[in-house]
């Protein structure tokens, strides 16, 4: 399916709906806000003010729903009150989401928002990200992944119609290893640590992962920092914000992800990053299931394993591979 074949969808979805979306300025769900501000009757657009994402990210969101001219509301929700969520677990993303989402259904439906959604799109669902499981269980729509569009296609369209998004709108904390708590001093010194490593590297994708005395640099390019003069200047700077050794991560960072299948003779595999819960996925397939037992559900050209391995067989080509992989992605239901 073309690319503005895709769009259409998500357009369609839209369509002279009150739509209230979460919003974080990045990609997904600047092209949510954006279209919708073109073909739906009223847009709301809701951040979550959390006190731990990157430096100009509430300046950010506040120019672009102005830019799109539709409302926008803050909710300040302090992660540092939620003691669990200081806590860094391995499910910290399904708490986080949990915390945000329960507070914009709730602000949108107070406001006569009865169309909520969110940015998650059909890459996002091949990626160890649990918190997938909220968007499913306070029932957000999600127009990207209905029009199966990849992050690699919303980056494409946004930039060919020169519509601006942030590329770092994550939350500072995912820079922490899990069980390893999340307190103000580490958050801030990574705050610091990237604006340092975006003015030398001149680049807006940049990470700083802290492992205590430690600090790992990720950039998506290294074009402007690959001489003695940035390595020196990095070094400084960030032994004066309080690390001890700064390494750098040689693996670019890469925000475009895409899903290719490995496939031949019509057959492909698949291996997700996390293992399945069958009896959930079960309840939630829209196809008919041939067989099932405890380690797999077969249906007539997909094999789901609890181990996270998606089979295909019995394909005419890859696109339709690939289209039934992705028609099934939504109904996977993933253990956190």
């Amino acid at each position: 399916m073309k690319l503005e074949e895709k769009i259409k969808i998500v357009e369609d979805i839209l369509k002279d709906k009150k739509v209230a979306v979460g919003f974080s300025g990045g990609a997904d769900s600047t092209l949510i806000a954006y279209l919708a501000s073109k073909v739906s009757s009223d847009v709301l657009a809701i951040t979550i003010d959390n006190h731990l994402f990157p430096d100009a990210f509430i300046k950010h969101v506040k120019d672009m729903a102005r830019r799109f001219n539709i409302k926008h509301h803050i909710i300040d929700l302090n992660f540092y009150d939620d003691e669990e969520f200081l806590k860094n677990l391995p499910s910290r993303c399904h708490s986080c989401r949990n915390l945000m989402y329960e507070k914009i259904k709730s602000y949108a439906l107070s406001k006569d928002f009865d169309f909520i959604c969110d940015g998650n799109n059909i890459s996002d669902l091949v990626i160890d990200r649990p918190g997938i499981l909220i968007t499913y269980k306070m029932n957000f729509n999600t127009p990207l992944i209905e029009a199966k569009l990849t992050s690699k296609e919303i980056h494409e369209y946004l930039n060919r119609n020169n519509i601006p998004y942030s590329r770092s709108t994550t939350c500072l904390a995912t820079r922490i290893p899990t069980n390893t708590e999340v307190t103000k001093e580490k958050v801030e010194k990574i705050r610091k640590s990237e604006n340092v490593l975006s003015k030398v590297s001149g680049r807006e994708l940049v990470k700083v992962r802290d492992f205590n005395e430690l600090s790992v640099c990720e950039v998506d390019d290294f074009s402007k920092i690959i001489d003695e003069n940035s390595f020196n200047e990095i070094d400084e700077q960030l032994k004066s914000i309080g690390y001890k050794k700064v390494c750098l991560n040689l693996s670019p960072l890469d925000d475009d992800e895409d899903i290719v299948l490995d496939y031949e003779n019509g057959q492909f595999q698949y291996p997700l990053p996390f293992t399945i819960n069958l009896e959930n996925t079960k309840h939630e397939l829209t196809k008919k299931i041939l067989s099932e037992n405890s380690e797999k559900i077969e249906l007539e050209k997909i094999v789901i394993n609890r181990n996270g391995l998606i089979e295909g067989h019995d394909f005419k080509d890859y696109d339709e591979a690939l289209f039934e992989f992705m028609d099934t992605l939504p109904q996977i239901r993933r253990n956190v």
